[in-house]
């Protein structure tokens, strides 16, 4: 191998996984003097909102944050504070807890400097309520202290507002500020507001939503109203660092958690943001000031901020049906890349394009007998049962942290409490990544051994056709994993981005020569499987490790072939 090569790879992998997790991909922190979205400012009024725990079972404490928000939302100039007070709601039995309580909104609003005939408004939204008792490990029961869930969200919009005040003189439209009260216990405020205030939300055109699943990682758009093509339009247009996948919207039907947003979604268009890591403390002790993240806070300004000045400023927003759409779109971020979104139709022809393209490419290897077909269909099957494999072992891992933590095990399902799972996963990963390492190169040794010549040419030959054996068969699993994705539910970026980087990469060696392709392809699997299998993990956390664990090892029967291409020939 050449070692000028190896360096240059190390270096790029150096890259990729630092751009990956955040470096330059992501907004830095802004000081309390900034003129622009500044998270030391929203930190003040997490530290303030966070003091005491302030769920449905402390309504002494929750009233003072309620005053605390009044007070806010006042000194910013709200034409109107009103409070919209509901009694004696009683949340869905628990297994532990059920609680009854008087439940509060705040709704403040903010009409454009100059009236015009017809204007919408967008409504900001997040809960001020923190999660009430909650079981934890080894049968211990805290509270939150809602530091992050939703610190985060009340005091983004808070700095969201400060700095739309600014330009008001250029709105077109007005905005509404709702802070909700008993979000934890199954939106009752959300929803008794939607039932019995509805007319308050009659001139919304757009809701945008903020939470956090976790106090730290990027804060993720998670879920689009449907009909999402004008919203995304919007949403690619302004929002500053994006960080999204339309896939998390059809996961996050399945999973168990609801936000203020679930209750409108299917009325009004909305984007609901959210942090999503750390599970252990999401509704905890752990959810308190000290354990904020203002990178995380930043990157919700980054986001957020650009989207509402152009929602304001846009004449075009000022009907309120205006980002309504019969249709939603396929869309993935890569960080630095920045955001793919596809129409339907165009992401399936985009798939059938790569799928012949990666045909041909086959067609004309196995022709100038660069390849086996043979080892091409037994490469497949190995793929598959080396995924089932990966899925199994990964879900026995999960379960046997469970064990020691003490903790209940959830196959596919939200694990909290162990401590160390974060630790687990990467330590997991690693070993795999150095097995399957391992047996690759003890394979490409007997190639070599076995090369029926010893020159250089001939043993070069050897191994690049074994890599490219090795590839296609993972490759041919990829594109029947990506259509029966796209058939049954439209999404299968897990799949079709590193088929797409590796294909495009084997059609432009062909044509060109060039080993670089090889490289380049490398970078754009992990820029992708870094970042993705990062917010999967943490979203479906290690009950769910089996799924990770079995994705990452498809992308590395990939990486790992390609990798060897470009390294290896001559000088």
């Amino acid at each position: 191998m050449n070692r000028i090569r190896i360096c240059i790879f190390a270096v790029v992998v150096l890259l990729v996984a630092c751009v990956a997790f955040g470096l330059g991909s992501r907004p830095q922190v802004e000081n309390a003097e900034s003129s622009s979205f500044s998270a030391e400012r929203v930190a003040e009024d997490i530290r303030n909102i966070s003091r005491k725990h302030h769920s449905v079972a402390h309504p002494d404490e929750r009233a003072e944050v309620r005053n605390y928000l009044v007070s806010r939302l006042q000194e910013l100039g709200a034409d109107t504070v009103m409070l919209f007070e509901y009694k004696a709601l009683t949340g869905p039995e628990k297994k532990h807890v059920t609680y009854t309580f008087d439940a509060t909104n705040i709704l403040a609003t903010f009409a454009p400097e100059k009236e015009a005939e017809q204007h919408t408004s967008l409504l900001l939204v997040a809960h001020y309520d923190s999660r009430y008792s909650q079981p934890f490990a080894k049968g211990d029961t805290v509270w939150s202290y809602g530091a992050a869930d939703d610190g985060y969200g009340i005091g983004v919009i808070l700095e969201t507002v400060n700095l739309a005040l600014k330009y008001r003189e250029k709105w077109k439209q007005g905005v509404k500020v709702l802070f909700t009260d008993a979000e934890e216990v199954a939106m009752m405020g959300m929803k008794t507001m939607w039932k019995e205030n509805r007319e308050e939300f009659n001139d919304v055109g757009l809701m945008i939503n903020i939470e956090a699943r976790g106090p730290y990682g990027p804060a993720l758009l998670f879920e689009t109203s449907a009909g999402n093509e004008k919203l995304m339009d919007l949403y690619q247009s302004a929002a500053e660092y994006p960080f999204t996948y339309s896939l998390t919207t059809v996961v996050y039907k399945f999973m168990p958690n609801y936000t203020d947003f679930t209750i409108v979604k299917d009325e009004i268009p909305g984007l609901n943001f959210s942090t999503i890591a750390d599970i252990n403390h999401y509704h905890t002790h752990l959810d308190n000031f000290s354990n904020i993240n203002k990178a995380s806070i930043q990157h919700y300004g980054s986001q957020v901020v650009p989207v509402v000045h152009e929602y304001l400023t846009g004449a075009q927003y000022s009907e309120r049906n205006s980002l309504k759409s019969d249709s939603d779109t396929i869309n993935f971020t890569l960080p630095l890349l920045g955001l793919f979104n596809f129409s339907k139709a165009g992401y399936r022809a985009l798939n059938i394009a790569i799928f012949i393209l990666f045909m041909a490419v086959v067609a004309v290897d196995v022709f100038r007998r660069r390849v086996h077909v043979k080892k091409i269909l037994s490469g497949a099957m190995k793929v598959m049962l080396s995924a089932i494999a990966a899925l199994v072992a990964g879900e026995l891992f999960a379960y046997v942290c469970s064990v020691v933590a003490g903790t209940q095990f959830k196959l596919f399902g939200v694990v909290q409490g162990i401590m160390f799972d974060n630790v687990a996963m990467m330590t997991a990963v690693a070993l795999m990544v150095v097995v399957v390492v391992f047996l690759y190169m003890r394979k490409r040794k007997q190639v070599l051994c076995g090369s029926a010549d010893s020159l250089r040419a001939k043993s070069v030959t050897a191994v690049m056709t074994n890599a490219t054996d090795k590839l296609y068969g993972t490759l041919l699993f990829m594109m029947f994993a990506s259509a029966i994705l796209l058939v049954t539910i439209n999404e299968n970026l897990m799949f079709f981005i590193p088929l797409f980087a590796s294909v495009l990469a084997m059609a432009l060696c062909r044509l060109t020569k060039l080993r670089v392709w090889f490289l380049i392809a490398v970078a754009l699997i992990l820029l992708h499987a870094l970042s993705f299998l990062y917010a999967l993990s943490m979203a479906l956390t290690i009950g769910a490790f089996g799924a990770v664990l079995m994705l990452a090892l498809i992308d590395l029967l990939a990486i790992i072939p390609l990798a060897d291409m470009y390294l290896t020939g001559k000088k």
